[in-house]
């Protein structure tokens, strides 16, 4: 069955920004006298949307603590993203490729909906996407929700999408929707352990994504 929809997350999948959310979940640690996570620790996480993430990092943290550490982190977030983080390499022509082969194609990201926007405003993208779902409006990474959402959006069966992820957040989500997925292994989480949620394939560089669609 032909494919329609391709859903790509964000932050280690299509921008380069494992570092710097890694930074920033530092900063706001040492700001609220935390330990303080290594950078290993810290991209850990990400894909979770933010409250799951802290709680995972901490948890001894309270509600209050999860909430206070949320608008600390966002606000150093905010800070270091005034210049955007690059795409990775082939990126962005990949992605317009496939626009032209009319493909829909969506973002189904941890970050929150002022960030996506936010990150899609700068990049001058915020009319390239066909749609999006964000964690703090639907259900966090592995949960299908968002997934099933934009499915349902686009009236789009599960087998006549891809999702495209870089964590095992992403490719378990996948799972639990029954649709089938591609991993790519230079973000956050390392191939081996995407390997284990039986991707279409695991590639190293983005432009690879035409040969398996």
């Amino acid at each position: 069955m032909n494919k329609k929809l391709l859903i790509f997350d964000w932050d280690g999948t299509l921008s380069d920004s494992v570092a710097r959310i890694s930074t920033c979940i530092q900063l706001a640690a040492e700001d609220h006298s935390l330990p303080i996570p290594d950078f290993g620790a810290a991209k850990e996480i990400i894909g979770l949307g933010l409250q799951e993430a802290i709680a995972q990092l901490f948890p001894q943290a309270n509600a209050e603590m999860v909430a206070a550490f949320s608008a600390t982190y966002s606000a150093h977030y905010r800070d270091q993203d005034q210049q955007p983080c690059a795409f990775f390499p082939g990126v962005l022509e990949t992605l317009y490729e496939l626009r032209t082969q009319n493909y829909l194609l969506a973002v189904a990201t941890g970050k929150s909906r002022a960030g996506l926007d936010r990150v899609l405003h700068a990049t001058e993208l915020s009319d390239f996407f066909h749609s999006s779902r964000c964690a703090d409006e639907t259900r966090s990474k592995p949960h299908p929700l968002m997934l099933q959402e934009l499915l349902a959006l686009h009236k789009v069966m599960p087998e006549q999408a891809i999702m495209v992820g870089d964590t095992e957040f992403d490719m378990e989500m996948a799972v639990n929707a029954k649709m089938p997925r591609i991993a790519v292994s230079y973000g956050a989480h390392e191939a081996r352990r995407l390997h284990g949620y039986s991707p279409i394939a695991c590639i190293a560089n983005f432009s690879d994504i035409i040969n398996y669609l």
